[in-house]
């Protein structure tokens, strides 16, 4: 949700757990989404930077559609702590033999989330950490698109500084092994069940 309250993207998801430690959901290919136009044609056009560039000024200045969509290529599991601004995430790939591999790990930095009727609300910005699957080697992504949203004043210096927190402690529980880190061959193993509908909105 952007912060004047209009939907920037939509996702199904279905709950695997539940906790005071954290909300546990995870979707495969096919589940329904919606997003932002913009952020839709960027996705087709391979991540476009133009197009990445027109998407993110469409939302400085909150005029977009969404689009209906799919998920796709990848099995997405997420980890949610209460309050935190960030959830971390695993993404999985087919393995050639009717199973899943984990592909990599990711620590997406967002707005604490909110609960509501239908699931519930958050918002991303922008910056993203890439960690290999075996935890040994990681990396920043999309630094210079939440430089540039800060810049719109979209993500706001008591978000930056937010953020930074968040930064720090991601990074201390990738270090520490603690959160999903502490129980991370669990997770490489997880897989999504066949038996399972695909979410839809």
């Amino acid at each position: 949700m952007h912060r004047q309250g209009k939907v920037w993207r939509e996702h199904a998801l279905r709950v695997i757990s539940d906790t005071g430690e954290a909300l546990v959901t995870a979707c495969a290919p096919g589940t329904q989404v919606r997003w932002a136009d913009l952020y839709a044609k960027a996705r087709h056009a391979g991540d476009d930077p133009v197009v990445r560039q027109t998407a993110i000024d469409a939302l400085a200045m909150g005029r977009w559609d969404l689009a209906d969509a799919v998920w796709q290529d990848t099995v997405l599991l997420l980890w949610t702590p209460p309050s935190a601004w960030f959830s971390i995430n695993a993404f999985y790939l087919p393995d050639g033999i009717g199973g899943q591999r984990l592909r990599n790990w990711y620590v997406n930095f967002e707005r604490p989330t909110t609960r509501t009727a239908a699931g519930y609300d958050t918002f991303d910005l922008a910056v993203d950490l890439v960690i290999t699957p075996d935890l040994t080697d990681w990396r920043w992504k999309d630094e210079d698109e939440y430089a540039h949203l800060r810049h719109l004043g979209v993500i706001t210096a008591t978000e930056h500084r937010a953020v930074e927190s968040a930064r720090a402690q991601a990074l201390t529980m990738l270090t520490d092994r603690t959160g999903p880190f502490a129980t991370a061959e669990a997770w490489a193993t997880w897989r999504w069940s066949p038996d399972w509908a695909l979410p839809e909105l």
